[in-house]
């Protein structure tokens, strides 16, 4: 594949990364919207949310071990197909049982199979040279939804209300998605990956099944990184709009954060990727941690008196040191365990981080509808941050000693 088309793909897949994650993201203004009009309670509406994520990540080994036998972009347009119906779908719902079945299994379902894993299976085939840079560059999309479909659905909500948002997200999804991902299939394949030679910053990929990684600690930690790394970013993510309308902040004000947020993560995403390239991923993932933590001291200080500079500044920060997380995770994952049982190994890694994305909201609903205040459960979130950190780290350790 020539340089303008191998740019060009990862800019497809940037843009159907961001419908696909803009319904993700988008869910933190749906809540509010639910939550006024049916007064469920926030553990309630946050359970839904931990369904879609559990749902996403157990089926995320099944998309990866597809991937490694078929041609990734076909998944992804049968999920584009998927989405726009299961889209369509939650706009019916009346009962908090069929938003848990909709939205929770059906979108999940079809997020997964239009989302990350095939994305990542198909760079990592394409991109071996510069995979931190090119991970970087496609998870920004995640970001850009954040920019664009997030507010796009909080507009929708205030203008026609949450059904009509649901309904023409899901008709912008096929109408993207499928003819895009069939035009990429229409394009060269690039070769599977064979093992590469140890470069000066990474560890050189192995031909190791899912069972022969499950047996050294490297992969446990990078399990143990996903898990509390979204534990801590997911938290933020679906209950940071509620928390700032708490504090006073007009609900288009509060879904604006989530594009900041999502405008910031593009820089971190692909700055980080870039510098992944050139020095040790850990110490990239841990400045991210750090910046990410501080992100949770940021917006527990906003309580009782929330500035539009501080506000914004807390997206920044969120923005940045979730984004290290986010794109730097695969990459290092390939690192060790980049040959052609790929897919399958990347999957179960994110099926531990769906399990924390699960378990981070709704312990927050939890906590909140207990104790009428988020204090614990970003003081949670920020302990899994650096327990996240901590096992990259010890990872790196353990590449080192390896070495």
């Amino acid at each position: 594949m020539s340089q303008p088309r191998r740019a060009l793909s990862l800019g497809v897949i940037a843009l159907t990364l961001a419908l696909a994650y803009g319904v993700w993201y988008a869910y933190s203004v749906i809540l509010v919207a639910l939550l006024q009009e049916f007064g469920w309670s926030r553990s309630v509406l946050a359970g839904a949310f931990s369904v879609f994520t559990l749902v996403h990540g157990e089926v995320n080994p099944l998309v990866g071990m597809l991937c490694d036998r078929l041609r990734p972009l076909r998944l992804m347009a049968v999920g584009g197909v998927a989405l726009g119906l299961a889209l369509w779908a939650d706009s019916t719902i009346t009962e908090p049982w069929q938003l848990y079945l909709s939205f929770g299994v059906f979108t999940a379902i079809a997020v997964a199979a239009a989302g990350w894993v095939p994305a990542l299976v198909q760079v990592q085939r394409d991109f071996q040279d510069r995979l931190g840079l090119a991970l970087g560059i496609v998870s920004s999309g995640v970001g850009v939804g954040m920019l664009l479909v997030v507010p796009l659905t909080q507009l929708l909500i205030d203008a026609y209300g949450w059904r009509t948002a649901f309904r023409v997200l899901g008709v912008i999804c096929v109408l993207w998605i499928v003819p895009s991902s069939l035009y990429l299939l229409r394009q060269p394949q690039a070769p599977r990956p064979a093992p590469q030679p140890a470069a000066a910053a990474h560890e050189s990929p192995s031909n190791a099944t899912l069972a022969e990684a499950m047996r050294g600690s490297p992969f446990w930690l990078m399990l143990a990184a996903f898990f509390f790394g979204n534990v801590c970013t997911q938290t933020l993510h679906v209950h940071q709009v509620a928390y700032l309308v708490d504090q006073g902040v007009a609900a288009i004000v509060a879904a604006s954060v989530v594009g900041v947020v999502g405008a910031a993560s593009i820089v971190g995403k692909t700055g980080g990727g870039w510098l992944s390239d050139r020095v040790q991923r850990e110490y990239v993932y841990a400045a991210g941690i750090a910046i990410m933590v501080g992100a949770v001291v940021a917006l527990v200080a906003l309580a009782g008196a929330p500035t539009a500079w501080a506000i914004y500044g807390y997206a920044v920060l969120l923005g940045l040191g979730y984004s290290a997380t986010a794109s730097l995770m695969p990459a290092m994952v390939s690192d060790r365990f980049g040959g052609p049982h790929f897919g399958t190994i990347v999957g179960v890694g994110l099926m531990g981080a769906a399990v924390g994305s699960a378990i981070g909201p709704w312990m927050a609903g939890f906590l909140f509808d207990r104790t009428g205040s988020y204090l614990v459960a970003f003081a949670l979130a920020a302990g899994c941050g650096i327990a996240a950190g901590a096992a990259v780290w010890r990872a790196r350790v353990l590449r080192l000693r390896a070495a």
